[in-house]
């Protein structure tokens, strides 16, 4: 009777070290599977505001009646190996109190390898008022321009799945009612752009989960 209780013992022992392994060998597996999607995921595209003009800020026009914000974002694929899919990318105006002045939206497409694409419009704002609080004593206006949209990435004939694009810049436009700066403005990204980081943990708790339930 002992005999087969040490046997029982034993083998379970045995079955919780062979369970432990496998649970170990998954976790590494997991890790690695992480790590080469980290390698492997592309470059967010690099975003700026190229042009931007408001023609009643214009001074020598005389002209606050035209309040239409004309701009030009540049959208650059740094990738050299992956294509990116666009969702619609919404475009967000406001002035320097955080007032919305205008909403402005770009039809999803499709961006090649080292593409660059450029993106014209023109918006009328909510409430021309917005526009003319822009200005500051000095004479300029500062803008704030938005940027939000989701990706996906074409690996080869892989797609990826979406992540979330959230950048922002301002823009200080002159009394000629253009963009002071003749650079491109690069929009940085926000908190809310999604990334690759709850893998990990969630590997780790399913394989301890695991484990305790099996020995």
């Amino acid at each position: 009777m002992l005999d087969q209780e040490r046997i029982s013992v034993s083998g379970r022992k045995s079955w919780c070290t062979c369970c432990l392994s496998l649970i170990f060998a998954a976790g590494f597996t997991c890790l690695l599977i992480w790590l080469g999607l980290r390698r492997m995921r592309p470059d967010d595209p690099k975003c700026s505001i190229e042009y931007f003009y408001v023609p009643a800020l214009n001074t020598s026009l005389n002209s606050r009646l035209n309040t239409t914000l004309n701009f030009m974002v540049l959208l650059d694929n740094p990738n050299s190996d992956q294509g990116i899919y666009y969702d619609d990318v919404h475009l967000s105006f406001s002035n320097t109190t955080n007032a919305s002045i205008a909403n402005y939206t770009l039809p999803p497409f499709y961006q090649g390898l080292k593409k660059k694409a450029k993106k014209w419009g023109q918006v009328l704002p909510l409430n021309n008022q917005t526009v003319l609080q822009a200005v500051l004593p000095n004479g300029s206006a500062v803008f704030r321009l938005g940027l939000k949209t989701q990706v996906r990435f074409k690996v080869a004939f892989w797609i990826t799945k979406r992540y979330g694009i959230d950048v922002g810049a301002d823009v200080e436009v002159n009394g000629g009612g253009v963009k002071g700066n003749d650079k491109g403005i690069k929009m940085k990204k926000s908190d809310s752009s999604s990334s690759l980081r709850s893998y990990i943990p969630i590997c780790v708790w399913m394989n301890l989960l695991v484990f305790f339930a099996i020995c």
